[in-house]
């Protein structure tokens, strides 16, 4: 067996440790805190930054093609759809699936309240799963014919105090056209995102509405819609297919599109950054106190080992050993307490939020296994090199001296 580990681990032994007992319990308790803290922050932010932008690329995709000018209103100009443009589409392996969408600016009136409104129109194979999912109350319109069923938000049903089943009048005034064009909707069901940006405004229903009030043809629709299997390589798919589509179209991402949103969540990662470092440095303040406490406890054994002959290398390794048992022993219940709590957020949702806020109404949480992985070994790390500089203090203590006060 390892020498220094021989007797780092006799030392280490239950009782052995008189005066420095109550403070290696106070640093293990201290790695469990930080390390549990670290873990925690690092799910949450995980959590955030996946559920949110899911939600938000759920809705309105990663990739939209739309024309290229400088038009800001929601009057969207024409695009026809042929099969040169969808197969140009489709050059990239990176896109799983097309959507055919537009939008038209509206009013929404009821006996007592008017609302203004975006109508977003969904082609007939366009992907529900996102929508059907967000789904709280009712059903997802039959997209395959033409109908009147359309579904609205919460915040909408809320707010107007109107429900499945009810009738809806939508006004749309159309560019030139200054006579406002009445159409009659009837709820199907009512969808949830928790995104004040898309509840507050958006009620969908059939793209084959907008094509009749604008005056377009089956072929023509307002956005294409493009969804990519990996958003990792988002800006490469984007650019690639910018070259590929007529030079009269434009392909945006959705950071581009809803820039303050994904600004905010990538600025949780600032403060994910703070809350390691910090968790660190006091995990390493701690660890650093503990070493100095057990070298002065055991300045007679020191002393005792050196008149032996012990190398002062040999022993800095064994009060580093005794000090890798201790963070090991801290990071063993920081492990155990963060991942109880992680995996009672993850499936219980035991922590809310206000959605209003938050842009959810609980605490998400996500960990990878790499992540969890890192942070362990980094912790590990970091806290082993922070006590290698204070185990120096071992060579200054002199056998002789060391022996009179044993």
């Amino acid at each position: 067996m390892n020498f220094e580990y021989f007797i780092a681990k006799r030392i280490s032994q239950k009782g052995n440790e008189v005066f420095s007992g109550p403070v290696i319990r106070v640093s293990i308790l201290s790695i469990s805190l930080g390390l549990a803290v670290m873990l925690l922050s690092i799910a949450i932010v995980m959590g955030f930054k996946n559920t949110i932008s899911s939600k938000v690329t759920g809705f309105s995709s990663q990739l939209k093609v739309v024309p290229f000018d400088n038009n800001q209103s929601l009057e969207e100009q024409a695009i026809t759809v042929d099969d040169e443009l969808l197969n140009k589409l489709k050059t990239s392996e990176n896109i799983s699936y097309i959507n055919l969408t537009a939008k038209k600016g509206g009013v929404l009136k009821t006996e007592n309240q008017i609302q203004g409104i975006v109508f977003k129109g969904l082609g007939k194979d366009y992907n529900p799963e996102f929508l059907m999912a967000s789904l709280v109350k009712g059903r997802f319109p039959d997209l395959s014919e033409k109908n009147d069923s359309i579904i609205i938000s919460s915040y909408i049903s809320r707010k107007l105090n109107i429900n499945i089943g009810d009738d809806l009048r939508v006004w749309f005034i159309s560019g030139e056209n200054s006579n406002p064009r009445g159409r009659k909707f009837k709820i199907a069901g009512i969808y949830e995102t928790s995104l004040e940006e898309f509840d507050s405004r958006f009620i969908i229903g059939d793209l084959r509405h907008i094509q009749k009030l604008n005056g377009w043809n089956e072929h023509q629709v307002g956005t294409i819609e493009l969804f990519c299997k990996n958003p990792d390589i988002i800006d490469e798919t984007q650019m690639q297919l910018y070259k590929a589509i007529p030079y009269d179209l434009q392909v945006i991402s959705i950071k581009q599109e809803y820039p303050q949103i994904f600004n905010w969540l990538d600025l949780l990662d600032t403060n994910v950054a703070v809350v390691l470092i910090l968790m660190v440095l006091v995990a390493g303040i701690t660890m650093v106190s503990t070493l100095f406490i057990i070298i002065m406890e055991r300045t007679a054994m020191i002393g005792t080992l050196k008149s032996m002959g012990t190398t002062n290398r040999q022993i800095r390794r064994i009060f580093l050993y005794k000090a890798a048992n201790i963070i090991g022993k801290g990071m063993l219940w920081g492990n155990v307490a963060g991942l109880i709590l992680y995996f009672l957020q993850y499936y219980f949702r035991i922590f809310k939020l206000s959605g209003e806020s938050y842009y959810v109404n609980y605490v998400p949480v996500d960990l990878y296994l790499s992540h969890y992985l890192y942070l362990n070994l980094g912790t590990f790390l970091i806290s082993i090199l922070i006590l290698i500089g204070p185990s120096y203090y071992i060579t200054r203590i002199s056998p002789s001296k060391a022996l009179r006060y044993e």
